[in-house]
């Protein structure tokens, strides 16, 4: 009798050690978000990435979310503010100008001319870790007005009027 109780003990253990909250080991992105917007055709996105180390971190912040406003678009954060639309409308122009965007997405490329963290505040950034990866949720000042006349110069998109 003892060793059925001692069983049964050990059996209602095992499940209810099973029972506890179920922690999913996929760590899923956010979207980017319009947070705030000027008149000079700066915004400030709330931009989530995964890295090794905080300086990857916030190159691969900027780097995104220049390449999601050119080719993506972001979604805004309140009802009061519009969504942005893409840059670059032609859906092939990944594969077009490929060698364009290789140069342009470089390291040194001048995708950073259009990005900084001006508008940072100190508990805008957090950070969490995902196994080997640091997950990086923070905020991203970019000039899309700049942006927009260096791709038309360039002639990637076109000129005002043509869309």
């Amino acid at each position: 009798m003892k060793k059925l109780s001692l069983f049964i003990a050990v059996i209602t253990a095992l499940v209810f050690a099973g029972c506890g909250p179920r922690r999913s080991q996929a760590y899923y992105d956010q979207p980017s978000q319009v947070m705030s917007a000027t008149s000079d055709g700066t915004y400030v996105i709330r931009v989530q990435v995964r890295a090794k180390d905080a300086v990857v971190a916030f190159k691969e912040a900027q780097r995104k979310v220049v390449r999601e406003l050119i080719f993506d678009g972001v979604k805004s954060a309140n009802s009061s503010m519009s969504d942005l639309k893409p840059l670059c409308f032609d859906m092939n122009a990944r594969e077009k100008y490929e060698d364009y965007w290789n140069a342009f997405f470089s390291d040194e490329g001048p995708w950073k001319e259009f990005t900084s963290y001006k508008d940072r505040r100190a508990t805008s950034t957090r950070y969490q870790r995902d196994g080997r990866l640091m997950v990086e949720t923070g905020t991203v000042t970019v000039d899309r007005a700049g942006l927009k006349k260096k791709l038309q110069e360039d002639g990637i998109i076109p000129k005002e009027g043509r869309y």
